[in-house]
């Protein structure tokens, strides 16, 4: 694994020494089906059940750096799947803050939760529900970054439950989407950016009930 980071910084898209080291100390195979531990230190997606994966750790890479986690930020994740991100944002935001991760998907919730608590940390909370809307119940954030593709936009929620100044990592888009990057500048100014090239599955309501 530390040749797949040591890869990610010479190529340019590790570069932030704090996200380095949360890279470095939260192993990726502490997040993988015992089928698939020995996949770790590769740079692809590797699958977790329910026709989702562990993403791969370039785009992990890529929305970490662009979503800049800062100490004591609270910060909603969703799609927390593996709990591998859900993880390393927890080590990001350090003791005074605070990680919401929410997963739709029952069994995967729990499979998240149980991954993270290898790491002990005491600044995450589970829930296991529907994000299509963001988690109001936990706004607002200071930060959002979502593991799911938004294919007919952005939704209104994610940017009404954002503090001013926070900062949205979200794919938009279908089949190969954009990475999208908004910066909350005032209750209805919004500065964004994009990154073409991407491959998420759909961000959809839940249907597996709670």
């Amino acid at each position: 694994m530390q040749e797949l980071i040591q890869n990610l910084v010479d190529d340019g898209y590790l570069h932030t020494h704090k996200i380095i080291k949360a890279f470095e100390k939260i192993k990726r195979d502490d997040f993988l089906l015992p089928e698939h531990a020995e996949h770790a230190h590769e740079n692809r997606a590797l699958p977790i059940d329910y026709g989702q994966t562990n993403s791969q750790p370039l785009t992990v890479a890529i929305m970490l750096e662009e979503l800049q986690p800062r100490d004591g930020d609270k910060i909603l994740d969703v799609g927390s799947g593996s709990g591998w991100q859900t993880a390393l944002l927890a080590e990001l935001v350090g003791g005074h803050g605070q990680v919401v991760a929410i997963e739709r998907i029952p069994d995967l919730c729990r499979f998240g939760e149980n991954n993270v608590s290898k790491y002990n940390f005491k600044n995450v909370k589970f829930i296991c529900d529907d994000a299509t809307h963001g988690y109001k119940k936990e706004a607002p954030y200071d930060k959002i970054i979502v593991a799911a593709a938004a294919e007919q936009g952005i939704p209104e929620e994610y940017l009404k439950q954002l503090k001013i100044g926070g900062r949205l990592v979200i794919p938009v888009g279908q089949h190969e989407q954009d990475m999208v990057i908004i910066e909350k500048k005032s209750e209805d100014d919004f500065s964004e950016k994009r990154i073409p090239g991407f491959q998420f599955v759909p961000l959809v309501p839940n249907k597996w009930g709670k």
